[in-house]
């Protein structure tokens, strides 16, 4: 089990070149997670809360400025180093799902845990998958489930590892209102399980609600936070 990692970012840019020109998808961004909190990302589509997810998790670096999780500055590390703290330390919940469609739902969250060398991987698989309300689809492949099922398969998969922090981009984005409930109960579960960090892209003002504080993003720029908890 990882412990809680902050974050905090100073200055953080990304631009993508395109063929019109330079596009800031993040543009000037201060940002500080205290270890073991929740944060919710909101504003319009387009404004870059994906990206920032993104950058927080290490999938790619900054154009300038700094990432720090806990006392590392990921945005200096190569891809592989990088890529090693994703496996051992974050969970990543994006609306992709990724899920290896050659595997079963339980397959798919065991391999997650075969990476780390984990002994119990199956049980926590079920246990997982139970709790999600997948338990009897546990032996079907990614393409004889739903897309809220194989999207609740990916949330499984996350946080399969206890992971010190969690980065969930639009969790409960295919979901009805009921199972967005039990997706959101079970995040918070986990985070509070793990004494996890929890950093959470939203539409949804409801699971916003339920998170420490809310920021709001807006042309790549934050433009104002606020408490979310009543």
């Amino acid at each position: 089990m990882s412990e809680a990692i902050g974050v905090s970012l100073q200055g953080v840019v990304k631009h993508y070149r395109t063929g019109a020109g330079t596009v800031p998808a993040v543009d000037g961004v201060d940002l500080q997670v205290d270890p073991g909190s929740s944060v919710a990302i909101m504003g319009p589509s387009g404004c870059g809360k994906s990206t920032l997810l993104g950058l927080i998790g290490g999938l790619e670096p900054p154009t300038r400025g700094s990432v720090r999780l806990g006392d590392r500055d990921i945005s200096t590390l190569s891809e592989r180093a990088r890529a090693r703290i994703r496996r051992d330390q974050i969970g990543l919940l994006f609306q992709s799902h990724d899920l290896l469609p050659f595997l079963t739902a339980v397959e798919n969250v065991e391999f997650q845990l075969a990476l780390r060398g984990t002994r119990d991987g199956r049980e926590r698989a079920l246990h997982l998958l139970a709790d999600l309300g997948l338990g009897e689809h546990a032996d079907k492949l990614p393409d004889q489930l739903s897309g809220g099922q194989r999207q609740r398969v990916g949330i499984a998969r996350a946080l399969a590892h206890r992971p010190g922090l969690i980065l969930a981009d639009e969790p409960t984005g295919e979901l009805d209102t009921a199972a967005s409930e039990g997706v959101v109960e079970l995040l918070l579960g986990v985070q509070r399980e793990a004494g996890a960090t929890l950093v959470v892209v939203t539409h949804d003002r409801e699971v916003a609600r339920r998170l420490d504080r809310t920021v709001m993003l807006r042309d790549g720029r934050l433009t104002a936070g606020k408490a979310a908890k009543g």
